[in-house]
């Protein structure tokens, strides 16, 4: 299966491309053997066909036929060979492509070392010599080789990949194309011979090719890509100021306010979208004003359900909440938004239409999904009146119920009543004024009040004459009845408002706390303040004083001065003032957004200091280490020194005493019991000396091609006398002309304690030393026939100081397998054991191949 975001071969015109850059193509391959050379082949026999001046400056075919047969009919330029340690390596000749200038060249492995010699370290530094003298690149490159994925691939397959090339390369390219073909397909390609020699068939397949490496690597390959597509969609929205909806991908958005229905709308979400198979959103919107505060617990049992969901969790800033809901999902380029039905009752909706039916009108292109639920139409409209809305219904009752009180006393009451029952009437519509909120409008309304009921109702009517002390009185009282009752709402509902106020800050600081204690680090929480309040970017920095570097930063154009800043958060001490400051790009916040912001600042600042002392722990750490290593070291040793050196005193002494006289044959017998003591000292200070170099950290390879048939000669002549006298012609070594990237004494030395501990403990059964490259790493196996390890003892086998005191050490798990461990990972590789078949140990070590 080939896939990609591009299906135009030849963009290329047949103009001069000297005045502009060229463009780079790009064949993504999910892993070694699927097709990229092959395919990149055939776009090239395409292209030749319609007339593009093409030609091939480097083409890997790995000695396969059906890949070597596709080379006919395009024009080579000559490589560049260049010399190093006896050799020639042919590179990429990019003053040869500059000089010929084709339309459109083919230069295979993107991520290839160059051999030291070249004038660019990496071909991908080549490439981009061609792109700038306007020359159309066309590569491949495995997605194993993208910088960002080298440490997942490492832990997928256990190999560290040496070749990288870093992802801005890649994703610069103007079109990259996906060769992919199942494991299944893969694996019988390899076993058919298609993709190795038959040698190396059986080691690939149970290493490298393992169908759950190859189903993780296609998975990586497919999201990578991904990501990319959708990196690039978005950019060119943001180039274009589109703001509408692209259906391009699927992406749900579900709305929550945190209470009952909460549950039941992320679970109906979740259906919708796990049936278009779309990535899930939830977003919960803070209104500034703190009117839709919900507690922690709810909100965390939302969270909790999101998580088992696969969906994720996002907090919103916004006093109009359909607003925020719509830029939210439209910054999210969501195709469908979820709601639940109001909660409001119907003579409610009545008033006002809510947020839902607003959403609708303003969705645009965004599908609005309305979910009902067993708590709709539950809510009074005095519970979701704002307190602006209510400031105004005050003024309103002010003017209308002393008006209306007075039309229906008039009219219908005023022959039944006398002035003391209609004082009544207007005492209650005062109170309700009042209850309303504002002592203006509740004062307004009292003397409204009282002028109505002396002008129609008191004696004379029809002016405003009082010829009676008890109707001024009653004006009066109407007064202070209507401002003593107004004041005592009002300050009710500022404490209220307070408290919603306060809730709405517990719930944002609770909110990002949260990601703290979940573990986020400081990009990821900047993040967080990013989203919640709709900002373009966050940054922390430190103060001028402290040295005004970028500690963390999130969002498109961060700003990195206080002056660039919209919204500046100071972060410090009394013994380090200025210390951190956290920079927002964006709409201004308001004054009571900066108390969060401020706490979160603190923790943000805590993070970094965090940071900071975790790099200071791991320094104590490798000391500890170290000293831990002496201790041992003291312990270990004490037997290993003891033997040797006893033998060789005892032989001294024997050679210098007078009283005996030895043979020839004696005399050379207790020399050689001396040399060998010596050897075997020389070996144990040597292991010795090399444990406290890697437990200290300054073993540092110089990595260069090694060739393997003949660094594993020198590595026999290194091993210990009493192994060489075992018998090196034991020593079967099948390495071919196999090279690898290795510092040639640490790996001598690996080769050399390997080899020794096969010998002395192979019960005199031959050794096998073989090696095959399996895609860029090279696999090196010594292998024994001797009784091997103990069930359970392969995890003890490259331990240090497994040889303590007098123990039996017939099994052979000493300091020198630890010492290669310790080098093969300095180079870059790995080592491991495992059962040769027929029985015997087998060890391996993987290497990057040169």
């Amino acid at each position: 299966m080939r896939s990609g975001h591009a299906v135009d071969d030849d963009p290329v015109s047949s103009s001069d491309h000297r005045g502009k850059r060229g463009e780079l193509r790009i064949y993504l391959g999910a892993a070694p053997g699927v097709g990229k050379t092959y395919a990149m082949l055939g776009e090239a026999h395409r292209r030749l066909e319609r007339g593009t001046d093409l030609v091939a400056a480097v083409v890997e075919t790995h000695g396969r036929q059906k890949t070597a047969d596709l080379l006919r009919g395009i024009e080579m330029v000559p490589p560049k060979m260049i010399s190093y340690r006896g050799r020639s390596f042919g590179e990429l000749d990019v003053e040869a492509v500059v000089r010929r200038h084709p339309q459109v060249v083919l230069v295979d492995e993107l991520a290839h070392t160059n051999t030291p010699g070249s004038k660019n370290p990496k071909r991908w530094q080549d490439v981009e010599e061609l792109l700038d003298a306007g020359i159309t690149v066309i590569t491949t490159v495995n997605v194993q080789h993208l910088e960002s994925l080298n440490d997942v691939v490492t832990q997928i397959t256990g190999i560290e990949q040496q070749e990288k090339v870093p992802d801005e390369v890649v994703r610069a390219a103007d079109q990259i194309e996906l060769v992919d073909i199942t494991p299944e397909a893969l694996r019988r390609r390899l076993a058919h011979g298609n993709v190795y020699a038959p040698e190396r068939i059986d080691a690939a397949l149970s290493n490298y090719f393992r169908r759950g490496n190859l189903t993780a690597l296609r998975e990586m390959a497919l999201l990578w890509l991904a990501d990319q597509v959708d990196a690039a969609l978005e950019k060119y929205r943001a180039d274009n100021n589109i703001t509408a909806t692209w259906e391009a991908r699927e992406r749900v958005v579900v709305a929550v306010t945190g209470g009952p229905e909460s549950e039941t709308l992320v679970r109906r979400a979740s259906r919708i979208a796990s049936k278009s198979s779309a990535e899930l959103m939830v977003v919960h919107v803070v209104r500034g004003d703190g009117l839709s505060g919900v507690s922690a617990p709810q909100m965390g049992t939302v969270r909790e359900l999101a998580a088992s969901l696969g969906a994720t969790l996002h907090t919103v800033v916004g006093d109009d909440v359909p607003a925020a809901l719509l830029d939210f999902a439209r910054e999210m380029n969501a195709t469908q938004l979820v709601l639940g039905t109001s909660r409001r009752s119907r003579w409610a909706r009545v008033f006002d239409q809510g947020i839902g039916v607003t959403v609708v009108q303003r969705s645009g292109k965004i599908d609005v999904h309305m979910v009902t639920h067993e708590h709709a139409g539950g809510e009074s409209l005095w519970a979701r009146i704002t307190p602006r809305e209510r400031h105004v219904a005050a003024w309103l009752a002010a003017l209308v119920v002393p008006v209306a009180i007075c039309a229906v006393t008039v009219l219908l009451l005023d022959p039944f009543l006398g002035i003391g029952g209609e004082s009544a009437l207007f005492f209650i519509g005062v109170l309700v004024v009042a209850m309303l909120g504002g002592v203006a409008p509740a004062a307004l309304s009292a003397v409204l009040s009282g002028l109505l009921l002396n002008y129609f109702l008191v004696e004379p009517r029809h002016t405003f004459t009082i010829s009676e002390p008890d109707s001024a009185i009653t004006i009066v009282v109407l007064l202070m009845v209507a401002v003593a009752v107004s004041v005592l709402v009002d300050g009710a509902a500022n404490r209220a408002r307070e408290a919603r106020r306060a809730a709405q800050e517990a719930e944002l600081l609770a909110l990002f706390a949260g990601s703290v204690l979940r573990g986020a680090d400081l990009d990821t929480l900047l993040e967080r303040v990013r989203e919640a309040y709709s900002q373009r970017s966050v940054t922390l920095v430190r103060g001028e004083a402290h040295g005004g570097q970028v500690v963390g930063c999130a969002g498109a154009d961060p700003c990195v001065t206080v002056d660039a800043a919209d919204t500046a958060i100071e972060v410090g001490s009394e013994d380090a003032p200025e210390e951190f400051w956290l920079l927002l790009a964006g709409r201004r916040l308001a004054a009571r957004d900066r108390r969060v912001l401020s706490a979160v600042a603190n923790q943000a600042a805590g993070l970094a200091r965090q940071k900071e002392l975790t790099a200071e722990a791991g320094k104590a750490e490798a000391i500890a280490r170290a000293d831990e290593l002496r201790r041992s070291l003291l312990s270990a040793v004490s037997h290993d020194l003891r033997t040797p050196l006893a033998a060789a005193k005892a032989a001294v002494s024997s050679l210098r005493s007078p009283d005996v006289g030895f043979s020839p044959e004696d005399t050379a017998e207790l020399l050689a019991t001396i040399e060998e003591s010596v050897d075997q000292l020389t070996a144990l200070v040597g292991n010795l000396l090399d444990s406290s170099r890697l437990a200290a950290g300054v073993v540092r390879p110089e990595l260069r091609p090694v060739y393997l048939e003949e660094a594993v000669p020198r590595a026999l002549l290194g091993i210990s006398k009493g192994s060489r006298d075992i018998g090196l012609d034991r020593v079967k070594v099948e390495v071919g002309d196999t090279v690898v990237m290795a510092d040639s004494g640490l790996l001598e030395r690996v080769l050399a304690n390997v080899l020794d501990n096969a010998l002395r403990y192979g019960d005199d059964s031959p050794v096998r030393v073989t090696a095959g490259r399996v895609g860029d790493r090279v696999l090196i196996a010594v292998a024994d026939e001797g009784p091997g390890l103990a069930r359970g003892a392969e995890d003890r086998l490259f331990a240090p100081f497994q040889r303590l005191g007098d123990r039996d050490t017939t099994i052979g798990v000493g300091l020198g397998l630890s010492v290669a461990r310790g080098f093969v990972e300095a180079m870059g590789g790995t080592i491991a054991s495992t059962d040769t078949p027929g029985g015997g140990l087998t060890i391996e070590i993987e290497l990057a191949a040169a």
